[in-house]
């Protein structure tokens, strides 16, 4: 009983998972263009730059060169600005703290990548495997050359399901590498600068105060 139930579904054929991984496809493609923008947006200016002022302990001119700019060094700049006042040890913790924050909004929408790259090769292959169990039922509805016939066309535009799973997957996996490595280079740039307003304030004989 649950066997016919089951071989009804396999009548739909592949064609509502190519729509699905069409509909998909779109999605990820809007994904990479937002996340693109906004990794772009967020590429700060002059990192070294804004690393010799706080290892020089100007935080006034810090503040100045990041100024409204967005991102995680600048949020870091201005955490720093706002809380050396404190010492080096609490201005440690507000950095880690600052950069554990920044990460969220750049994290957005990435697993979203991540799962389709892992799994759209899986949707393919069903949609795959559903194309072939309607051909063979089909061939044991007309059996002879004629249902050959049937069956090797049905398998042909089944494979066509695994290749587009294929095709959605590998754009996915490389865009979600990428913005994982730009992640990296945020945090990795975020907590230099962090480290040199520390480095700063330890070097003070007062102890920054």
């Amino acid at each position: 009983m649950l066997s016919q139930k089951l071989l009804a579904l396999t009548n739909l054929g592949a064609e509502w998972v190519l729509w699905l991984l069409v509909i998909l496809s779109f999605g990820s493609v809007a994904i990479m263009i937002e996340r693109t923008v906004f990794f772009v947006a967020r590429r700060p200016r002059d990192v070294d730059g804004l690393a010799r002022l706080l290892l020089s302990g100007d935080l006034a001119g810090a503040a100045a060169a990041v100024g409204k700019q967005a991102g995680m060094e600048a949020d870091v700049v201005r955490a720093v600005v706002s809380h050396a006042a404190k010492g080096a040890d609490a201005l440690r913790e507000v950095v880690a703290a600052t950069i554990e924050q920044g990460r969220i909004p750049y994290e957005r929408r990435l697993a979203f990548l991540g799962t389709l790259g892992n799994n759209a090769p899986f949707i393919g292959l069903f949609g795959t495997v559903l194309g072939i169990i309607r051909a063979f039922v089909d061939l044991s509805r007309n059996p002879g050359a004629a249902g050959a016939g049937t069956v090797m066309a049905g398998i042909s535009e089944a494979l066509v399901a695994t290749a587009v799973g294929l095709i959605v997957a590998l754009p996915a996996v490389v865009s979600y590498n990428l913005f994982q490595r730009a992640l990296r280079r945020t945090t990795q740039r975020a907590s230099a600068l962090g480290h040199a307003a520390v480095a700063s304030l330890e070097a003070r004989p007062t102890g920054g105060r």
